[in-house]
């Protein structure tokens, strides 16, 4: 199969990051007969610095004319930090995923035994957690009209919604739930916000499509101390763009790390594929940040495409190399292996096809660890 990838390697540690991923596409390509085309552009505050704007019209362009988009981070702390800064490399992303119609966002929460010690939840809590978020993404108040008073003393955003906008994504997570536990929550605050009455309204009508899944409703706050108390309660949890962003990081943290989560944003016509985490700009460079999240948002790439053999081989790959606790220092502080490692495992178990055996003595001789 031939696609074209456009990827948006990012700031901070963005590039090493989807570096690995590129690792495992290449690998997949090789033992699938796949032909992948890469082609790299700019966006964030890599592309504010190369052309005075977080995204070029061009780049939307190409990612327009592409098959798929891959996404490292952004972010940069010398923009976070001046709040009279009008150009943010954020603004990148947002004016993307409008561009392309990417409105559900898609995040699978899912625990790992390697992670359980390292989870801010007690072990117990961990057990049978496999949630899928469904947030949306170009509406709400992160879209709406934004006014500032003239003396500056007081601001507003607007929070609009459509029937629409609120049935499409509705329908992609009231789907998703009859493949899985035939459970859907809706979160909102329908309470006070006249927008989530209308999300509410909107998606009880469609429950009647939808017979075999049970919907429930909740108020986002009491949510928030749900997914605490009770995270394996969840299946598929279905939300608005705010209460989306905070739910889903929320959520992220039960793993224990931010650099296990992989995300896709779905268009009509396209898929944005990206790692839950920011460009952690500390980390950039010092070879120390968790590729497995880009590398597992490859896989849902690969899900997107209906290659499901490929993503599975992907998953199975992380999952040998948490087994081996080949991982960084975000998931141990006992003998921890490089980023750039990480890849070269994961993609060497693709290619070898699961035959692999560790020489754990020679991990300082990247060249000499795979026998």
């Amino acid at each position: 199969m031939n696609k074209k990838i456009i990827v948006l390697q990012g700031d901070g540690i963005g590039p090493e990051v989807v570096r690995q991923a590129i690792k495992v596409i290449k690998a997949i390509d090789s033992v699938c007969d796949h032909n992948f085309e890469l082609q790299n552009e700019l966006i964030g505050a890599a592309s504010i610095k190369e052309n005075g704007l977080p995204i070029t019209d061009d780049t939307i362009a190409a990612c327009k004319n592409a098959d798929a988009v891959l996404l490292g981070a952004i972010g940069d702390p010398e923009y976070d930090n001046n709040p009279n800064t009008t150009v943010r490399p954020e603004q990148g992303l947002l004016k993307l995923r409008k561009s392309l119609g990417l409105y559900a966002n898609i995040r699978p929460i899912n625990t790992y035994d390697i992670l359980n010690d390292v989870s801010p939840l007690k072990n117990e809590r961990l057990e049978g957690v496999d949630i899928l978020i469904y947030r949306e993404l170009t509406g709400g108040i992160y879209f709406g009209e934004k006014k500032l008073a003239a003396d500056g003393k007081s601001a507003s955003d607007l929070c609009s919604y459509s029937v629409e906008e609120i049935e499409r994504i509705s329908k992609l997570a009231f789907e998703a739930a009859l493949l899985r536990d035939k459970k859907l929550t809706l979160i909102d605050k329908a309470n006070v916000l006249e927008t989530s009455r209308l999300w509410r309204k909107t998606v009880q009508q469609m429950a009647n499509k939808y017979p075999d899944v049970a919907v429930e409703y909740m108020y986002v706050d009491n949510a928030a101390m749900q997914m605490v108390i009770n995270p394996s309660s969840f299946d598929v949890v279905l939300t608005e763009n705010m209460f989306g962003d905070i739910i889903s990081d929320l959520a992220s943290v039960l793993t224990g790390s931010l650099g296990m989560l992989p995300s896709s944003s779905i268009g009509a016509d396209l898929g944005l594929f990206e790692p839950c985490h920011g460009s952690y700009p500390q980390a950039a460079g010092k070879d120390i940040a968790n590729p497995m999240a880009t590398i597992l948002s490859v896989a849902m790439m690969y899900d997107y495409f209906n290659l499901h053999q490929e993503a599975v081989v992907i998953r199975a790959a992380v999952n040998w190399a948490l087994k081996e606790n080949m991982v960084t220092p975000d998931i141990t502080k006992k003998n921890p292996v490089g980023c750039a490692m990480v890849g070269d495992l994961i993609a060497h178990y693709i290619e070898e096809k699961g035959e692999v055996f560790l020489n754990k003595g020679q991990m300082e001789d990247a060249k000499n660890c795979i026998i």
